[in-house]
């Protein structure tokens, strides 16, 4: 398997020892505003020239990372670490695993026009709308919300550090991938046949895949922020607390009969006809 391009032992070195320096001394002064600002807008101008170059982009890696995500989402986050230990920096730096994201986004509300039975033009716009209100405008919002709230309130007082928005994004992309599989490849699938009916077990087993993908989603947002070393681990605990609320609020539409699913459904398609 091919692994992340490393830096070079003069640079590995250089990012190391100025990583040990920081940690060593955490009462020096944190650089300034606008040397931050410079930086991160570097990081984000290389990310997205990346963007369109394929062959750059180590696509093996973001699909063993899109596995684990399912089986072992803890050695993804891992990898983050090793990652600010090389690079200085928690964000990916390789945009392979956000394309193969959209690729597979893509994929699937092209099945959602099939059942929908959409001509040419609603197929397009309901794609385009899928991934950029859906997908793109909801990450962005979410991103922003967590990395202003794990900045502002689970940052411990004597860090130096503070919390990367293109990693409160990766952990969003990262959440967010067992949920689309989930509820945008399992469910299709088996919609017509079981889901798709008002009987109490295809309510139940379909509500059933939501709490499932919501229980994904909130898991892995906890483990991005829990292992970051400089956030309090009882304030990134607290992710944790919705769990009791959405189980609850599956409990609830279970018994007063509201079909999950069949909800998405008229909402995907009363939105684009």
């Amino acid at each position: 398997m091919r692994h992340l391009q490393s830096p070079t032992p003069s640079e590995s070195g250089s990012i190391l020892s100025g990583y040990s320096i920081r940690s060593n001394r955490s009462h020096l002064p944190r650089p300034a505003t606008s040397n931050v600002c410079n930086s991160a807008t570097m990081k984000t101008q290389k990310y997205l020239r990346r963007l369109i170059k394929f062959k750059q982009m180590d696509f093996e890696f973001a699909l063993w990372q899109m596995l684990y995500l399912f089986v072992a989402p803890q050695k993804v986050f891992r990898n983050f670490g090793y990652r600010k230990e090389t690079k200085s920096q928690f964000a990916r730096d390789d945009p392979a695993f956000l394309v193969l994201l959209l690729a597979s986004l893509c994929f699937t509300s092209f099945g959602f026009t099939f059942l929908f039975h959409l001509g040419f033009f609603q197929t397009i716009y309901f794609i385009i709308y899928v991934v950029l209100v859906d997908f793109l405008l909801a990450s962005l919002i979410s991103a922003t919300i967590m990395w202003f709230l794990s900045n502002r309130f689970m940052i411990e007082s004597n860090s130096d550090n503070d919390v990367e928005w293109a990693y409160s994004f990766d952990v969003h992309i990262n959440a967010q991938f067992p949920p689309l599989i989930i509820l945008h490849f399992v469910m299709l699938i088996f919609y017509k046949i079981l889901f798709s009916q008002e009987w109490f077990i295809a309510r139940l087993l379909g509500n059933t895949l939501w709490l499932l993908a919501i229980g994904y989603y909130v898991y892995i947002t906890f483990l991005g922020y829990n292992c970051i070393p400089y956030l309090k681990k009882s304030r990134t605990r607290l992710i944790l607390a919705v769990m009791p609320i959405v189980f609850l609020f599956y409990l609830i539409t279970v018994i007063i009969g509201l079909n999950l699913n069949i909800t998405l459904m008229n909402f995907y398609h009363y939105r684009v006809l």
